[in-house]
């Protein structure tokens, strides 16, 4: 069995394989003032830890979650419900007296999420900072991939960005891929060319790009999907798979460019989490042998499924039936 590289395939030892996603997990508020609300958590890299986790046999990899919460009830309850999804909680750095970070989401009559933010305080901004930090950044090396997002890097303080920055090199120098969502956000900067510093830096330290078309056309201008690829290209990403909702996944790879229609959706209720489903499912076929279309067709038909569903996390009797039956050679050691 293989898996990606940053150039070529490679055996995949006889131990699971480690992958870590650093970012954000928040208290989920859904509903409006007039009908009430429901509690839960989420947030873009937790919500793709959790469906990598659903999809990947524990057998085959061990999924963690990097982050900082506070030693309140939501905290804990919070490390509850990822390890109930197999999302290992043991890199999670907790800071006396801070808060995880709350939103709120309202949905309109075509499925379209508005979202209300209160995280300015919130406990993963400080997650890299000070002589604590120092524990979480020097376990990324321990990791065979580390995936995190543009959400990831917009929360942290400058210090710390800086400091995950230096890390992450660290971390690839010793063998370590990395994964990155641009899942960009403009009120999480304070403009636009801080974010773009921060997307280069990163994006020359990436393996493997998972890329929504319209965050990236706004931050960086691309004109067409070309002039993306070639960008990328220039940045040294191997593997680029171009999420563009309802229309064909596009994929730039070492077997050249390819297209994969996206499934059609009767009836979409929430479009929470499609895009981080549909990482989730990419990267879960990739790191199980799949080749890039192959796992294009499982990040569309898992995110078909989740837009059906309010909520980021469906039940998991609605997870579809994904499998790689073409892959049965044995791991070697």
């Amino acid at each position: 069995m293989t898996i990606m590289t940053g150039r070529c395939p490679q055996t995949v030892p006889s131990r699971p394989l480690k992958v870590a996603l650093v970012g954000e997990c928040m208290i989920e508020m859904r509903g409006d003032p007039a009908s009430g609300f429901s509690q839960t958590f989420g947030g873009d890299t937790l919500n793709t830890a959790v469906y990598l986790s659903r999809l990947s046999p524990a057998s085959h990899l061990v999924t963690d979650y990097i982050t900082a919460l506070g030693a309140d009830s939501f905290s804990d309850a919070m490390r509850q419900l990822w390890r109930t999804e197999g999302v290992g909680d043991r890199h999670v750095r907790v800071i006396d007296g801070a808060l995880p970070g709350l939103y709120f989401i309202q949905t309109d009559a075509q499925g379209e999420r508005r979202f209300l933010y209160w995280r300015g305080e919130a406990a993963a901004r400080q997650m890299f900072d000070g002589p604590q930090g120092d524990g979480l950044l020097e376990t990324l090396a321990d990791y065979d991939y580390l995936y995190l997002s543009g959400i990831s890097l917009a929360i942290l303080t400058a210090t710390g960005r800086e400091r995950l920055f230096q890390a992450l090199r660290r971390a690839r120098e010793s063998g370590t891929r990395l994964v990155f969502d641009n899942n960009y956000r403009p009120h999480l900067w304070p403009d636009a060319e801080a974010a773009r510093q921060a997307y280069v830096e990163v994006l020359r330290l990436t393996d493997l790009a998972l890329i929504t078309w319209e965050d990236d056309a706004l931050l960086f201008g691309y004109a067409d999907a070309e002039a993306l690829f070639e960008a990328y290209a220039g940045f040294g990403v191997s593997e680029v798979a171009l999420k563009r909702g309802e229309a064909a996944c596009l994929i730039q790879c070492a077997a050249g460019r390819l297209e994969v229609p996206a499934e059609q959706v009767r009836q979409i209720v929430d479009t929470t989490a499609a895009g981080d489903s549909f990482s989730a499912a990419y990267l879960a076929c990739r790191l199980q042998g799949g080749d890039p279309s192959l796992a294009a067709r499982w990040g569309h038909r898992l995110a078909a499924q989740v837009v059906q569903h309010r909520g980021a996390l469906i039940p998991r009797a609605a997870m579809p039936n994904l499998a790689l039956p073409l892959f049965s050679s044995a791991v070697e050691a």
